[in-house]
């Protein structure tokens, strides 16, 4: 990539004048028309405004207001869409601008907020080069259409209702189409034509009217401007090429087979000697682990993936990649940021005899004697109604309602090559292992579920009866779970250790309730394994917070809180 390339590219990636600028005048102006609706203060001194010189009713100023206030918050959801340069946001943004300045012709003592929509209608016609980003891949392509006709139907339904329910002394009486008119005015914020004897229905009318109105807007604007979920698009020709490369290359990186997974898009190099997979997910184009294929050729996937990137308006970012990958990522102007290690165990050294093996091995004497057996097996020897019993038991286990795991999961189980481990007791499976290839001489810890009721210790026995089995079938190393921020943790529970350093591996420790971090690490520790450093790589420190939030929702730990999603589906 030639220099004035780069360039060009760490610009379109990191987001420069004016397309920030223009950002946070999209957030100013939204929040200045919501201000100029809930804040009325000092609007009284305002004269000679255009409503008064064209007499509008009030009505007409009451609607306008309802649509200022709504296409505020829509433009401050905007304002997202464009600091990545994207053009459908530009679109929006200009309609809503245009939208903006036309309602507040509505509003008494509001100019103002008018002004600083028109202006900024102007800058955004100005810089129409500069949003040229395509749109996201996504999946439920009519969702917030759907959403925006239910709230507005059931708002208009709700009314319909009270109207026909409510007796004559409270309300005049009127034709279907008269309700039917006035329920849906009232979504607007309109009076209509019912004619009420208490106050009460009145504005409970219109209450549901513009609740139900600006739901809808709102809604249907989040499903419609939020960073969506790709679809699924890997397709069979794809991983053949990707598993030719990790066949070829598969000894150097452990998680390399987990490019497999079906929920990401490959890119390859020109010349189809390296290859990289990635997930967009809020704004983010979060890859995993190392590209595939020669070193030599992977600055050209990872060309291929920031033009992409930039095409799209994507952040790029790197999760869980080796010091070697790390450091041809940072020879593209991205930063680097070690978060934590990869558990390695040699098996040709491991053993459980010794005073520091000391846990592990009481660990399996105490299940050995419940009753607990072991059985280590490839895929290939296990029947289709095996596989589908541990997938089934797997999933019940699992305590979420999302698959956890990014760079180091699968998301599937049996795939040809990979290793099962299971415990079971009284004939019973009570625990599960599986690893996934790690080139000809090792493997990779994917999945490691037991049951909630089995005894503790049975995860050490099956890590444990596969470390010794390995020695027999040629394998050399095993890879464990991921310890984030090992380091940290470590320093920070030395005698010794200064204040800076203990709050650090406190806080860590504090949020380990619930997402297993100093959990983990202590887990893997037992094993005496050998430590692999793993980065994070992303464009910069303003971008952080993005990936950030992208990479917990990559490895299911929260994000864009799927809860509410599913709230908000419903």
């Amino acid at each position: 990539m030639s220099g004035e390339a780069r360039t060009e590219l760490r610009w379109a990636l990191t987001g420069k004048v004016p397309v920030v600028a223009i950002t946070w005048v999209a957030r100013l102006a939204g929040l200045a028309a919501v201000v100029s609706v809930l804040v009325p203060i000092g609007r009284r001194n305002l004269r000679g405004h255009i409503a008064e010189w064209l007499e509008l009713p009030q009505d007409a100023t009451t609607a306008a207001a309802a649509v200022v206030l709504v296409t505020g918050v829509l433009l401050v959801l905007l304002a997202a869409g464009l600091r990545r340069r994207k053009r459908r946001a530009w679109q929006l943004a200009v309609a809503t601008c245009v939208l903006l300045s036309v309602s507040h012709i509505g509003l008494k003592h509001a100019a103002g907020a008018g002004i600083v929509s028109a202006a900024l209608l102007v800058a955004l016609l100005l810089t129409r080069r500069h949003f040229v980003a395509l749109p996201d891949p996504v999946t439920g392509r009519w969702r917030a259409v759907r959403v925006f006709v239910q709230l507005l139907l059931a708002g208009l339904v709700i009314n319909f209702v009270l109207l026909s329910a409510s007796s004559h002394s409270v309300v005049e009486p009127m034709s279907f189409r008269d309700k039917l008119v006035h329920s849906a005015l009232a979504l607007a914020g309109v009076s209509g034509p019912a004619v009420f004897h208490q106050d009460w229905l009145d504005t409970l009318t219109a209450a549901v009217g513009l609740l139900f109105g600006l739901g809808a807007v709102l809604v249907a604007a989040y499903f419609l401007l939020r960073s969506a979920e790709p679809a699924p698009n890997l397709p069979d020709s794809d991983v053949e090429r990707l598993r030719e490369l990790i066949d070829a290359h598969g000894e150097r990186d452990s998680l390399g087979y987990f490019a497999l997974r079906p929920d990401k898009f490959a890119v390859f190099s020109r010349s189809g000697k390296a290859a990289l997979t990635y997930r967009p997910i809020a704004g983010v184009a979060v890859c995993s682990a190392d590209p595939l294929g020669d070193s030599e050729a992977w600055p050209g996937a990872i060309e291929e993936y920031l033009e992409v990137c930039r095409r799209h308006g994507w952040v790029p970012a790197v999760l869980g990649c080796s010091e070697l990958g790390a450091t041809v990522w940072a020879r593209f102007g991205l930063d680097v940021l070690e978060i934590g290690d990869e558990a390695i165990v040699d098996t040709e050294t491991f053993t459980l005899d010794g005073r520091i093996m000391r846990g592990v091995r009481q660990a399996v004497s105490r299940t050995k004697r419940a009753g607990y057996k072991v059985l280590v097996r490839k895929a290939e020897e296990l029947t289709h109604e095996e596989m589908s019993e541990l997938a089934a038991l797997a999933a019940n286990w699992r305590g979420t309602d999302t698959e956890r795991g990014f760079a180091m999961a699968l998301g599937r189980i049996g795939d040809a090559g990979s290793v099962l481990v299971t415990a079971e007791q009284g004939g019973r499976v009570r625990g599960l292992l599986q690893f996934v290839p790690w080139g000809e001489h090792g493997l990779s810890l994917d999945v490691m579920r037991r049951d909630r009721a089995a005894d503790n210790g049975v995860n050490e026995l099956m890590i444990s009866e596969l470390l010794t089995a390995a020695k027999d079938h040629g394998i050399r190393h095993v890879s464990l779970n991921f310890a984030a921020f090992r380091a940290v943790l470590e320093q920070g529970r030395r005698i010794g250790a200064g204040p800076v350093a203990r709050l650090t591996a406190n806080v860590i420790g504090f949020f380990s309730k619930w997402i297993q971090i100093e959990t983990l690490y202590r887990f893997n520790a037992k094993f005496q394994p050998r430590w692999l450093p793993r980065y994070l790589v992303y464009p910069g420190v303003r971008e952080l917070p993005r990936v950030g939030l992208a990479v917990f929702e990559a490895e299911g730990l929260g994000g864009r809180s799927p809860r509410l999603l599913k709230v908000l589906h419903r």
